[in-house]
C-alpha cells in the first residue's frame, strides 16, 4: 500500500539516461537518447517532494512536484516544463509493492491522451521510470519516454 515515503529513494542527485520516441504517439517510431542530471529533495517531512531534471541536449529542464494524499493514500504527480513554462495535468496512483503506476488525461498535438507513468526497479543505486500514451482510453499503450536513474559516482 502506499505511503508517504514511497518516493524516499529519489531524494538526493542522480545520472539519468533518456530514451524518447520521436513521435510520442507512433509506435514504430525512432527513439532518441541523452543523458541528463537530476536532483530530489523531500518536503512535508516526506509526504511530497521536488525534483529539477536537467535536459542540456534538449536545452530544456523540468520540475515533478509530488504530493501523497492521506485521505485517499495515493501521489499525484504533477510535471512543468521550462520551454513552454506550462504546468501539466497531474497523474494519480500509488505504489503496489515495488512498482508505481499513475494515471492522468492530457492532450498531445491536439488529441486527448490517457497518460500512463510507471516507476519500477527502485533500488538505492537506480531506478526506472516510463511514460505512455494512449489515444483509445487505456486498451493500448505506447510508451513514448524512459528514464534510468543511476547514482553518480562518489568523488
Amino acid at each position: 500500500m502506499s505511503s508517504p515515503h514511497d518516493f524516499d529513494f529519489l531524494h538526493g542527485d542522480w545520472e539519468v539516461r533518456n530514451r524518447r520516441r520521436t513521435d510520442f504517439l507512433a509506435p514504430d517510431g525512432d527513439w532518441t537518447e541523452f543523458p541528463a542530471v537530476c536532483h530530489c529533495r523531500p518536503l512535508f517531512d516526506g509526504a511530497a517532494n521536488i525534483d529539477e531534471i536537467d535536459m542540456p541536449a534538449l536545452g530544456a529542464k523540468g520540475a515533478t512536484l509530488r504530493l501523497f494524499d492521506r485521505e485517499t493514500r495515493e501521489w499525484s504527480l504533477n510535471w512543468a516544463a521550462s520551454r513552454s513554462g506550462k504546468l501539466f495535468p497531474p497523474v494519480v496512483g500509488r505504489f503496489e509493492g515495488d512498482r508505481g503506476e499513475f494515471y492522468g488525461d492530457d492532450t498531445h498535438d491536439g488529441k486527448d491522451v490517457r497518460v500512463r507513468f510507471v516507476w519500477s526497479g527502485v533500488s538505492p543505486t537506480g531506478a526506472r521510470w516510463e511514460q505512455a500514451f494512449s489515444v483509445d482510453g487505456g486498451e493500448t499503450w505506447v510508451t513514448n519516454w524512459t528514464m534510468d536513474f543511476s547514482r553518480p559516482p562518489v568523488s
